[in-house]
């Protein structure tokens, strides 16, 4: 059980909150909106991390010096392409429909940082989808709506009991934390 210095999450995320609950890390939320933009020529895994690093420098005016923040950012990738969150409907069904049968990499980068001490780091899941009819799509978009979600889709919702055929790595870390590796920095942080 964490017991050490004050935890910001720099995250309005439910699954990243619902994470640090379940993993018994009390914390509280600031978030302070920025743009989920990164320079160019960036190596795909380093470009999560620098997201995070954006949300956490941010929400760190908001802070005192005793706390601990952390922040992420996931990025869904097949073929060295990065899969944002949907448009729209139209969008989250191409997305899916393109990531039908295939296996994909979900990376999400962390920062846990308190004043100018600062670890980061990134964790790669490889996720496989089995083939989805058009029909399993549409019902997935339909009623999930996941347009909020990098590669239009939750694993931990319907689609994830229905369709994901394999995964290696960390099933967490697709849904937006790798707790285990941040329980453990924090723990080494404090």
């Amino acid at each position: 059980m964490y017991s050490g210095k004050p935890v910001v999450l720099a995250s309005q995320s439910p699954r990243r909150k619902q994470l640090l609950e379940q993993a018994g890390i009390p914390f509280e939320i600031k978030v302070v909106e920025t743009a989920e933009t990164y320079p160019e020529g960036l190596e795909i895994p380093d470009i999560p991390v620098w997201i995070a690093r954006q949300k956490a420098a941010a929400v760190q005016q908001l802070c005192s010096p005793n706390d601990i923040i952390i922040a992420a950012d996931t990025v869904v990738v097949l073929d060295d392409v990065i899969i944002g969150k949907p448009k729209d409907r139209a969008d989250a069904v191409r997305i899916l429909t393109t990531l039908s049968g295939r296996e994909h990499r979900v990376i999400t980068g962390v920062i846990i940082q308190q004043g100018d001490k600062e670890k980061a780091f990134s964790k790669i899941t490889y996720v496989t989808f089995k083939p989805l009819t058009p029909e399993q799509v549409y019902y997935y978009v339909d009623h999930y709506k996941p347009f909020d979600k990098a590669g239009a889709y939750a694993i931990q919702e319907w689609i994830g009991a229905v369709a994901i055929e394999g995964i290696n790595g960390c099933f967490y870390n697709v849904m937006g934390l790798p707790v285990s590796n941040v329980v453990t920095e924090l723990e080494a942080f404090s």
